[in-house]
């Protein structure tokens, strides 16, 4: 192991720890997304931010030290919107996620801490090869994907998508079902879909196992890539997907293209929203109607009272353990599978 640098969870699709690399500073014109690059902390931020690693755990942070992450994009309602795009020219930059998602911050939340600085050490390159991201892509076969889906959706970032996925994953595992999580769009954490392997999903894939740093990328470019993931997700042979969609569909993470993709095969919807109101809007832009609206609009009567009005849904509150024989039923009734 290599301890010169931090190894971000975006590198845990590569070997650069264990065989290492070679830095060439390249100019701002050849940069592109999904660039395995190396950077000097100049400035760790909160005392609370750390750095996520390659499997899953989080490292604290020293000034001075170097890390490798991906260049890449975010665009998140609630936290931060930032871009490789956006770097001037003293090559400083920020750390968009703890996952080392690296670019330049153009707008934050006041209700997040100060964020991790960093500044271009040089890009990553064996030989005359530029490492990325995609170099260390393993496609799939093409085959049919024809697994039953559970689909989670949020109407923002931190809605508790999550929480209801490893909730769900976790019965139909107790039922004795091979279960595969996934998670097809948002920008690079890999604490979401462990989660998921927590409670015991047989595999979990993500869209940086296809070579994403985040799914902001080009329409065209993201159907190729998730058409991979889902051969991925086909090759598991699982008896059931749990699939989640990062952030909202109407964020640009390419939300939209993923549910259109997989809707024939979702057999339940599970809606994590934030109140009542954004329940019924994104019922409307994505023509969805969801079998159970979870979250923090479930968290109270009035909250659940006011999706049935409005929506015309059923709300459960799914930490509440008194839901779960409800939850059970509706899964029996829109799977089939017995719990």
């Amino acid at each position: 192991m290599n301890h010169q640098y931090i190894h971000t969870s975006l590198t845990r699709i590569s070997d650069l720890d264990e065989k290492g690399f070679e830095l060439k500073k390249l100019p701002k014109e050849q940069w592109e997304t999904g660039d395995y690059v190396a950077c000097e902390i100049v400035n760790v931020g909160s005392e609370t931010l750390k750095l996520e690693l390659p499997n899953g755990r989080m490292r604290g942070v020293i000034g001075g030290e170097h890390l490798v992450g991906a260049l890449g994009e975010r665009f998140a309602t609630l936290e931060a919107t930032g871009s490789w795009r956006n770097v001037e020219e003293d090559l400083k930059m920020s750390v968009l996620t703890g996952a080392g998602l690296l670019g330049k911050l153009t707008s934050k939340s006041v209700f997040i801490p100060k964020m991790m600085k960093v500044r271009y050490s040089g890009h990553a390159f064996r030989g005359d090869t530029k490492l990325a991201m995609e170099s260390f892509v393993k496609p799939a076969p093409d085959i049919a994907f024809d697994t039953p889906v559970v689909l989670f959706v949020g109407t923002s970032m931190s809605a508790g998508k999550t929480t209801s996925a490893r909730i769900v994953t976790n019965l139909f595992k107790q039922a004795g079902y091979r279960v595969v999580g996934a998670k097809l769009t948002g920008a690079g954490r890999y604490k979401d879909i462990l989660a998921i392997k927590d409670v015991g999903a047989d595999a979990v894939i993500d869209f940086v196992d296809v070579g994403l740093p985040s799914s902001i990328c080009p329409p065209a470019e993201y159907e190729t890539k998730l058409q991979q993931l889902l051969n991925k997700i086909a090759h598991e042979k699982a008896d059931l997907a749990i699939i989640e969609i990062g952030a909202s569909p109407l964020e640009p993470y390419n939300g939209d293209i993923a549910i259109n993709t997989i809707r024939k095969q979702v057999k339940c919807t599970i809606l994590s929203a934030s109140d009542p109101y954004a329940v019924y809007g994104l019922m409307k832009a994505f023509d969805i109607v969801p079998d159970i609206v979870t979250g923090v609009a479930s968290n109270t009567l009035a909250g659940i009272q006011m999706v049935k009005k409005l929506c015309e849904v059923k709300a459960l509150n799914l930490i509440d353990s008194t839901t779960t024989k409800s939850l059970k039923q509706i899964l029996k009734n829109t799977t089939g599978f017995e719990l």
